[in-house]
């Protein structure tokens, strides 16, 4: 049985009952709100009130009690529990944080002190090591097949314009730490830090050659020793410029939690048409709202679906520029 018929019971007997290999079978709410007093919530039947629980639970053997209510209601908590202890029903507390957390919710105990990491990633333990390995293993293979095309790439941007071939970029990589990103320059100067100013339609500071490498991406592909060096992933939210997260870091609300995993060559927003350009804040919004989708989702399937995409739907798109 659960005891609270709003959101948070809502969505206990809600996973209860997606998991029915479990074999719980959920009896009832028990709720003291009058205006659910004997009706049904989620196919689920309101018994009584929360005075009711213990008569309920000792005549009917109820061997389970889940408790959610809101961490607002701390008195009738505090009351269900000390009055469950006339029972020898298990208890579980259902904790009232879903509606703060910022990414997955996972338990921990540190010192035997229970703890909820509100923002927690899917890359962590073996998972770590399984995207560590894929990142490494594919980058190796990558670099092998691309190097000979990579080194005419090369040598044409050497030879249509001064400067050098590579450019090196400032850019947050995973936990909010600066790290240096590889591109083919594509500009004749290399701006970086706090005043930079991204590239837009007929930008005078982009090369005929290096407009080309921009609207291919073919400028990224250095990223790929990014990738082998272990400061990128291959696919992950793309690294933004250290004045772009400055601003909208202020402006976008968990914007900064695109930064719980290693920025990506490619991603979830980019195979989804956000690529390029960021010109409006609207435009911004959304790529976070597309990458902390792919934190919150990320599986190895996932990943391999991304470059799939990448590779059949090709790097080219209509902000690229």
């Amino acid at each position: 049985m659960v005891v609270g018929a709003g959101n948070l019971g809502i969505k206990i007997t809600g996973t209860l009952k997606e998991n029915s290999w479990l074999g719980i079978d959920i009896k009832g709410f028990f709720d003291d709100d009058p205006g659910k007093n004997d009706t049904t919530i989620n196919g689920i039947r309101v018994i009584g009130k929360l005075h009711d629980i213990v008569p309920y639970v000792k005549n009917n053997k109820i061997d389970m009690v889940y408790i959610a209510l809101p961490s607002i209601n701390e008195l009738s908590i505090r009351n269900v529990i000390s009055e469950l202890c006339e029972t020898t029903a298990a208890v579980f507390m259902v904790p009232d944080v879903f509606n703060i957390t910022l990414l997955k919710l996972s338990l921990e105990e540190i010192a035997g002190l229970p703890v909820i990491n509100l923002n927690e990633t899917p890359c962590c333990g073996i998972n770590d090591i399984i995207k560590l390995l894929e990142d490494r293993i594919l980058a190796l293979i990558i670099l092998v097949i691309i190097l000979p095309f990579m080194l005419i790439i090369a040598l044409i941007v050497k030879l249509t314009s001064p400067g050098p071939v590579i450019f090196k970029q400032s850019r947050y990589g995973i936990n909010g730490n600066k790290i240096k990103v590889l591109k083919f320059r594509t500009m004749t100067v290399c701006e970086d830090g706090t005043n930079l100013r991204q590239a837009g339609r007929n930008d005078s500071r982009v090369t005929p050659f290096g407009s080309f490498l921009r609207r291919t991406s073919l400028d990224e592909l250095p990223q790929f020793f990014n990738v082998l060096l272990g400061n990128m992933s291959i696919v992950g939210p793309r690294p933004h410029a250290v004045a772009h997260n400055e601003l909208y870091g202020k402006l976008i609300k968990f914007y900064m939690l695109r930064h719980k995993m290693k920025p990506g060559i490619t991603g979830w927003a980019q195979i989804n048409g956000l690529r390029g350009e960021t010109d409006t804040l609207e435009k911004m919004e959304k790529r976070v709202e597309y990458d902390l989708y792919y934190i919150n989702n990320w599986s190895i399937l996932l990943d391999l679906k991304i470059m799939l995409i990448t590779i059949f739907k090709g790097f080219t798109g209509k902000n690229a520029y």
